[in-house]
């Protein structure tokens, strides 16, 4: 591999970091927004499922914005069908997430294991797969798709 294949390597594998650093942190703060919408949700007396639902699909809101503008922004697709199939693969994505987490949970419940220490596996997990799927499915490709 020439001097040029190795630094453009290199750069490639820093841009990959870089882009997983964001999503870390894109995450974090569609966590935020969903925990933070269902417990104000619940303090105005809403009960806890449907509080828990609408903090997830705000969440959810919130990743799509912060992944579409500051984590993959090379790989957003141009306004019209192709932009609306990546939101539905995003939506697909964050609903596989879901059924990894209750998976996870009620497995390690099961199994008689604290449920807290089940939903942290849950998120880790859930985690991963939706990086996966989002950077190797929902925005892979160019902005021009």
């Amino acid at each position: 591999m020439s001097v040029i294949g190795l630094n453009a390597h290199g750069r490639l594998a820093r841009l990959r970091d870089v882009r997983f650093l964001r999503y870390i942190v894109a995450s974090a703060i569609a966590l935020g927004i969903d925990m933070g919408s269902f417990l104000a949700l619940l303090a105005l007396g809403v009960g806890a499922v449907p509080a828990s639902a609408a903090g997830y699909a705000v969440g959810i809101l919130a990743h799509w914005i912060i992944s579409s503008r500051k984590v993959f922004t090379d790989g957003v697709a141009a306004r019209g069908a192709a932009r609306n199939r990546q939101k539905m693969l995003f939506i697909a994505s964050a609903l596989i997430g879901l059924a990894t987490t209750a998976a996870i949970v009620g497995a390690g419940e099961a199994l008689g294991l604290d449920a807290r220490i089940a939903k942290l596996v849950a998120i880790g997990a859930s985690f991963l797969i939706t990086w996966i799927m989002r950077s190797r499915i929902v925005f892979r490709g160019g902005a021009g798709r």
